[in-house]
Formats: C-alpha cells, structure tokens, sequence
C-alpha cells in the first residue's frame, strides 16, 4: 500500500484515517499558522517596565536634591549668624583671657583652648561647645598662630634647622633656605643659591617670583627645590618604616626617593606674630631655634606640662615670662636674653573655626581674629570651609 502524499502538506490527510483508528486526535493547528509571539510581547513589556523605573528613580532623586537644596537654602541666613555669633564669642573670650590677673600668659590649659582653666567670673560660666542658638547649635574651637613660626620672618638659620628637621638632605637645604628668601624679598637679584623670576620664567608654565611676603604657607611648592612631600610629610602608613626621630632622610624596600618624617606646614604659618609662645609651641618647632635641641625642647614641655606631664590640664605650669627659661637646664642667661627676641608667652592670632549644626546639617565658618588689647580685637577675614 503506498501511502506517500503527493506533497508534504498531504501528510496529516494521509495519516488521518490511521490516527483516528488507533484513537488519536489529530492535529488542531490550523495550516499556514504563523508561530507564537507571545515571548517576545513579554521581553518588550518587561523592558517598558525598566526604563519607566529607572526614569521614576532619577525623577525623585532629582526631587529629593532639589529638596535637599531647597532647604539649605532656606537655612542660609541662620547658618551665617549663627557663624558669626560663634566668632564673636571666640572675640570675647580671648578679649577676656587678658584681663586675668594672676594669668599675664596664653597658654594652653585656659578657657580659649579648651581646657579647664576659667578663673575669672567671666569666663567661668562660657561655654565653647554645643552653644544652643535660634534653630541650631554651634561649637567654637579657637587655635593660636604663635604656636607656630611665621615664615615671612624666617632667617636663613631657622629655614635650615627647619629643612634638616624635615629630613632634607644637607646639600639641598642651602639652595631650598636661599630659594625662600629670594621668593620673599623685594628684589630680583638671586641670592648665592637661590632662584628669582628668571629661573620661573623658564619653567613650563612660567611664573615670576613673587618678591613679596607668602599670603598662604602653600605657595611654598611654588618655589625652587620645595617638594610636596616635604611640605605635607611623607605619608608613612604606606610604607614600612619606623618613624625617624631625628627626621633624618631614609630609603626603604623599593622605595627609592627620601622619607619626609615631618612637615613644613606643621611648623610654619603666615599669619602669626614675629615670636613664638613658649606655652604653646610644639616640640618640633621649639628645636627650630637655634640653640635648642630635641632634649631641650622637651625639658621645656615637661615643665610647663606639670606634673602629670600633660599639656592642657589642670596642673600645668605655663611660663609666665621668657625669663623662667632659667629653670629648664641647658639654658644661660645670655642665651635667654637672645631668646627674648623669639619667644613669648602671650598669642596674638587666633584662627576660629565654628561648627553650626541645624536640624543636623552642619557647615563650618572660619575666621581669623587679631588681639592687640582686650579692647582691640579684630575679625580679618571669614569664610565657610
């Protein structure tokens, strides 16, 4: 029996007869039947969905910055008084701190400073922290520019016990110390090793020499031979090595440049008087001067420190003039005289940053405050940080 169709779409004909006997159904799909799309329906509308999502989540972030914006600004006029409140309590305070009697010091134990000391009834009832106000509240942290040496003012000695301190190499700090110099002076004549307009003028980009006192401590890494590690530090958690005390110059594993151990900003400012406060100055910068070794430095710090060899707390013994140098040892009184040239025991300069926390938003306000007399204190500058 030949039961081939004449063409393949005979094929379910031929073989109805025999389905039907065996009892099978037959096929329903009609003939010409285009295939199921339905799966590709379901990949379109699910991608519908996503891009409406992604558009509904960029559309209320949009709304939720807007908002976020919306409200700061609305909080604007409160965080600049109450900025400028905190600085004029700062203004108050170190007016007030002169006006202590058996206190004719700054230092760094006292009210300004955050520490215990508010003798006079003034100052005794201040707060600096969390100073509630209007909607918010305000936190006032004071710190003195005399702790730290004016560079403006620098002599060649000091800017290379400085570099040394920094771990520059010998060699170096000479063509660095004069390099300071020739950027500060008035003139364009470049000292033995130093560099005026003519060596910058030659760098690609070109700059002239400023020929004028540094406004601010980074233009130091504008100047000849200054890196930044040296202005910055080296940062020593990424690499293996002990901290040097000495800040003598060190070369590790596959680090092959030299270790800065301290830093310039750390011991220079632009802002602060020609003297340093004994009562404040860090060991480091004490061994600046001339004449001052580590050793002395900290027989220095362990005497006004007290007993519990701590700065800032109760027990300290601030020194009340240059003079009580002839307590710590090493010290001769013709080298005390020459000192009195350097140092102090009063601050001049303050720098003030105020925190303001509204409803938990916070910005910061800094300012820079000058003390003459306790009727003579000045805001220079402010800004928000």
């Amino acid at each position: 029996m030949n039961l081939r169709p004449a063409n393949k779409r005979d094929w379910s004909a031929a073989f109805r007869p025999q389905m039907a006997a065996s009892g099978q159904s037959a096929p329903l799909r009609p003939e010409g039947r285009a295939p199921d799309r339905s799966g590709i329906a379901l990949i379109i509308v699910m991608l519908v969905i996503l891009v409406l999502a992604v558009l509904a989540g960029g559309f209320a972030y949009s709304v939720k910055v807007e908002t976020t914006l919306a409200r700061n600004a609305s909080y604007d006029h409160d965080f600049e008084w109450m900025g400028r409140s905190g600085v004029e309590l700062a203004r108050y305070v170190i007016a007030q701190q002169m006006l202590v009697q058996n206190e004719p010091y700054d230092s760094l134990n006292q009210k300004w400073a955050g520490g215990p000391m508010g003798t006079n009834d003034a100052l005794a009832a201040v707060s600096l922290t969390d100073v509630r106000l209007g909607p918010g509240s305000f936190t006032v942290k004071l710190t003195d520019c005399e702790r730290k040496f004016n560079i403006n003012v620098a002599d060649p000695g000091i800017l290379q016990q400085a570099l040394k301190l920094v771990g520059v190499d010998v060699s170096e700090a000479s063509q660095i110390s004069d390099s300071i110099l020739d950027w500060i002076d008035p003139d364009d004549q470049p000292r033995l090793s130093g560099a005026e307009s003519d060596y910058y003028l030659g760098l690609n980009p070109p700059y002239q020499a400023k020929n004028g006192p540094l406004d601010d401590l980074t233009e130091l890494m504008l100047i000849r031979g200054v890196a930044p590690e040296m202005f910055t530090g080296t940062d020593l958690s990424q690499i293996d090595v002990p901290r040097s005390v000495t800040g003598r110059a060190l070369v590790v594993n596959k680090y092959t440049g030299p270790i800065y151990t301290n830093a310039l900003r750390d011991m220079f400012t632009t802002t602060s008087a020609r003297v340093l406060n004994l009562n404040t100055a860090s060991a480091l910068v004490l061994q600046m001067i001339p004449g001052i070794d580590a050793n002395t430095a900290q027989a220095i710090l362990a005497r006004r420190a007290g007993l519990d060899g701590q700065d800032g707390t109760e027990d300290d013994t601030p020194f009340r003039s240059v003079g009580e140098l002839a307590s710590v040892p090493g010290f001769s009184p013709q080298g005390i005289q020459a000192l009195g040239r350097v140092f102090s025991v009063r601050s001049a300069v303050y720098e003030v940053a105020v925190e303001v926390d509204i409803g938990g938003h916070k910005r910061t306000m800094v300012a820079l405050i000058s003390r003459a007399n306790p009727r003579d204190v000045r805001t220079l500058y402010t800004h928000w940080k």
